[in-house]
């Protein structure tokens, strides 16, 4: 039988996330998304499947990238900065499957 109040904790690093200070968590938030970003843009979400917009140019330039994967049923639509988008189309094989065709002002 199990013991009362053992649960599991499946991302301990998360369970500690209240402890460090907003700035680190909110950045290794922004890398979490990134990341997630990345990997459905590579398993088949470049092409025509995918949307880069600008939406505002002040105060600060914001993005609306948009990701369809039809054979999912699914689309996400994200918001990113001016960095975080440069950091996503850092990589080679992002910027490959992304192609400036996608990329809309």
């Amino acid at each position: 039988m199990k013991a009362r109040n053992s649960y599991k904790i499946a991302n301990r690093t998360r369970a500690l996330d209240g402890l460090i200070d907003p700035l680190g968590r909110s950045e290794r938030r922004v890398q979490r998304i990134l990341e997630s970003l990345r990997t459905e843009i590579l398993e088949g979400g470049g092409g025509p499947n995918l949307r880069i917009r600008q939406v505002f140019r002040t105060p600060r330039e914001i993005f609306r990238l948009e990701l369809e994967l039809p054979q999912l049923g699914y689309q996400r639509t994200t918001l990113l900065d001016r960095d975080a988008l440069e950091e996503l189309l850092a990589e080679d094989s992002i910027r490959a499957v992304v192609g400036m065709s996608s990329l809309e002002s």
